[in-house]
Parts: C-alpha cells; structure tokens; sequence
C-alpha cells in the first residue's frame, strides 16, 4: 500500500485531534456546569436580595400599623392588596417561582397561585426558611418535588428596622433553564471542534504532504542510485531533519560518485599496468628465450658468440629483477596500509649519501658532479633509506640523460621557510607533452640512454615524496637540461 506514512500521520494526528477533543468535552462539561450553576445562583440570590429590600417595606408598614398609629381597617385592607398586587407583580417580570414567608411561618404567599401551608412542602423546607429567618441565606433542590420540576431554590431574610427578621423570600429557578444553557455551551463546543477538526485534517494533510514528498524524493534518487546512475540528488533543501537527511544522501552520492570514477580509473590504471607489464617482460622475456634456443640448438658456436649470448641474458635477467624490484616498492608505496618508519633524520647525511652512490656512474660517463650544501644541520622526520632512494633515482636520472662532459648540480638549502633539495642537469630535456607524464607507472623516454629504464623510477619516487609530505615539481626545456626540486615545509 502506497502513501503509509502519509496515512499513518494523517491517522495520527486526526486520533490525537479527537482524544483531545473527547478530553476537552468531559473537562468543560464539569467545569462549565459547576460555574453556570454557581453563576446562576450567584444572579439568583442577587434577585432576592433585591425582592427582600422591596418586601421588607411592605413589611415595615405592618409592623407600624400593628403598633397602632392610627390606620384604619380600610387603610389596612387597601395595604394588604396591595402588597398582593406587588407579589404578582414580581411572579409575572421574575423568571422563577417567588414565595414570601411571615416571620411566623403562618402563611406564604405565592403570586397569582393561593397561599399554600407547610404541610403540603418537603420535609426540609421548614428548615430551608428557618435558616433564612435566621438571617442567614440558603440554597436548597428540594423544592422540585412540590413544584414537579428539578429546582434550585435561594433564601433570604428579609430585614427591616434595626435588622429585624420580618420574613423570608423564597425564589426558585427551574434547573433545566440552567442545563439549556449548559447544553447550548457544549453544543457551541462540539461544534466549535468539528469545524477544528475538518480544518485540521486538511492542514494535517498539507502538513502530511510536505513531511512525504521528501521522503519520495529521496525513494527516486535511491532507486537512480541503486541502478547505477551516481549522480542523482534529492533536490530537498529543507532547514530541519529530513533536510539533513537528505544532504547526507546527497553527500553520499557525491561519494559514491568519486568512488566510482575512482574505481572506474583504478581499473583503467590496473589494465594499463597488465599491458605495460606484459609489454616490458616480452622484450627481456624474447631475447633470453631466443638465446637459449640458439644456444641449445648449436646455432651458435663460436666462444665469443657464445659468451655475448650469455652476457645478452645476463643483462635481460637484471633488468628483469630491477622491473620486479621496481614493482614491488612501487605495490608497497601505493598501500596506504604499508608504513613508513618515521625517525628523526638529518637531509645532510641523506644528500651526501645519495651523492656517494652516484659518483662512480657519473665518473663512468665522466660527469661532474657538483653538490652544494648551505647549512650544517638540516633536521627532518623521515624515512632514511625511503628518502634516499628518492634523491637516488632523480639523481640516476640526471647522470643518465647528461651528455658525457656534463655537469650535474646537486643543492641543498633552507628557503621559504623550509628544506630544498634541487637536481639540475645539462641534458636533452623534456618536451612540454612529456613533461605531463613523468610521474605516471611505465611513461619513459624511448632513447638510447633509456632503453635499460623500467619507466617507475619517478613513480616510485612521487610516492615516497607524498608519503612524507614533500612537493616534487620538474621544469625542463629541449637541449638545456631538466631541473627536479623537492621542498618541505618545516
């Protein structure tokens, strides 16, 4: 099934949505509940406050005329109907049942309704008005049972001179009127969450969409990648996690891209060097073969041909050690696991007995040698006899292709702020394409001079100067020699 993720997410997220939602309901449905019904009998006692202030004066006229000043039956009458005028008056703008109770309990008195007695109440409202006689305001929900509908009731005294208790106002609130309104709330919630949650699942699958899209991207470019194609990128930039995922990948690809081209030019160099090696042992490989056949056949008889047949071999046989010697150090150098004995070393003695080594080819082929050595101590870290061998070959090469009478300059200095080693000769010298080529495996001169030459010389000489950190730059011109300096930095 494609899209997992995406489905997963959306699952996720519309899952966390509704149990937020579920957790939401439940907790506002309590909370909201409780503080309407605190709110509503917070205003319900604030009415009959105020229906007590108003009552307490038709009570405060009753009490003065039950003192005798001097009303008269009629004037009490008229009073009497008129505080019943007032009671229906507050039955019909009030919202609740409102009943007014006489300090003796003797009557109450309820709007357009008759007075009604206490023994018709609930068993608790004698004690719901006694409490509120006694100055002290008073809930009660067992009113509901005599009115035939759950309600709230609130007491209150009503006070007049000098803070006496004439009586009690009793008003009732239907409860329903207060579960409508806690009903009309959660509904308003539910509904408030509906829309939050269609809402939500299209930013959710927006969100979705960016968090995947990525992620497919990231699919191609490793199917690209397994089906060879290196150089596929992602093409995600993204300042968060899968952002950094997918410059990793990238990352990795430019690796795998380099390591390919790598290994694609290894196996160029690997099947370059079968065809050199091939093409260097069948020349040695031939000419001993043909001798020894001229040899075993009797072609050859004569003492002085046949000792030129054998010094013919014996020749062909050392250049066929030195090319295996060569391929060696060469196979070595090349290993990154082969170490280097590094040691404390003076370029002195190193160029001095390179120089040694040198001087009995040169005065063979009555070549100068002229070494120059500014300083005394020239500390290094090094490998003698691996450092030596480097000087060794160039050196070689220099008395090699001098023209006999030459000179060869070998220097030794400090300069730039580190140890020089240059080789000068007054040879032929390279042409400019050449130039290019001297270091790789097998790339020689085709002369006279060279025709003993393995053509890894340089190579080998290359390697051992990369392994300690030395530059090696040759510059040369036709006909006015070649110059080879090693330079390290100290």
């Amino acid at each position: 099934m494609k899209n997992k993720i995406r489905f997963r997410l959306l699952a996720y997220f519309i899952g966390s949505i509704l149990i937020f939602s579920l957790v939401i309901s439940v907790v506002f449905s309590l909370l909201f509940s409780r503080h309407n019904m605190e709110a509503q009998k917070a205003a319900l006692e604030n009415r009959a406050v105020r229906i007590a202030e108003t009552v307490s004066i038709f009570f405060e006229s009753d009490l003065t005329q039950a003192r005798g000043h001097g009303h008269t039956h009629e004037s009490r009458s008229g009073h009497a109907e008129i505080y019943d005028q007032y009671v229906r008056f507050l039955d019909d703008i009030t919202t609740g049942d409102v009943w007014i109770v006489d300090r003796n309990m003797e009557q109450i008195s309820r709007g357009h309704s008759h007075h009604i007695s206490y023994k018709d109440l609930p068993p608790d409202a004698e004690t719901v008005v006694l409490e509120a006689l006694g100055g002290k305001p008073t809930f009660s929900e067992s009113f509901g049972v005599f009115l035939g509908t759950p309600t709230v009731t609130i007491a209150v005294p009503i006070t007049i001179q000098n803070d006496y208790t004439a009586g009690a106002v009793l008003l009732h609130s239907n409860i329903a009127d207060i579960s409508n309104v806690t009903r009309g709330g959660f509904f308003i919630l539910l509904s408030s969450m509906a829309a939050a949650v269609v809402i939500s699942f299209f930013a959710a699958n927006h969100m979705a969409d960016r968090f995947t899209k990525p992620l497919g991207k990231m699919k191609l470019a490793a199917q690209k990648i397994s089906d060879g194609n290196y150089a596929a990128k992602t093409g995600v930039s993204q300042d968060d996690e899968i952002g950094e995922l997918a410059s990793v990948f990238d990352n990795m690809s430019d690796k795998l891209e380099s390591a390919s081209l790598e290994s694609a030019r290894m196996e160029k160099l690997r099947r370059d060097l079968i065809a050199n090696v091939s093409h260097e042992l069948r020349t040695p490989v031939t000419v001993i073969r043909g001798s020894l056949e001229a040899l075993c056949d009797g072609v050859v008889e004569k003492p002085e041909m046949v000792r030129e047949y054998y010094l013919g071999m014996l020749s062909e046989s050392r250049y066929l050690e030195r090319l295996v010697s060569d391929l060696l150090d060469l196979a070595k150098l090349q290993n990154t696991d082969f170490t280097i004995e590094m040691g404390d070393v003076d370029m002195r003695e190193i160029v001095e007995d390179a120089a040694r080594s040198i001087k009995n080819i040169a005065e063979r082929k009555n070549i100068a040698l002229d070494l120059s050595i500014s300083g005394e101590i020239f500390p290094a870290k090094g490998d003698y006899f691996r450092l030596r061998q480097m000087l060794t070959i160039v050196l070689d090469n220099a008395v090699k292709f001098s023209s006999p009478g030459g000179a060869v300059r070998f220097d030794l200095r400090f300069a730039n702020g580190g140890i020089m080693v240059s080789v000068r000769d007054e040879g032929c010298g390279i042409n400019s394409e050449e130039l290019k080529h001297v270091f790789e495996r097998f790339h020689k001169q085709r002369s006279e001079e060279n025709k003993h030459g393995t053509g890894l010389g340089l190579a080998i000489a290359k390697q051992i100067a990369d392994r300690h950190g030395i530059s090696i730059e040759i510059s040369s011109e036709l006909g006015e020699g070649t110059e080879v300096v090693f330079f390290r930095s100290q």
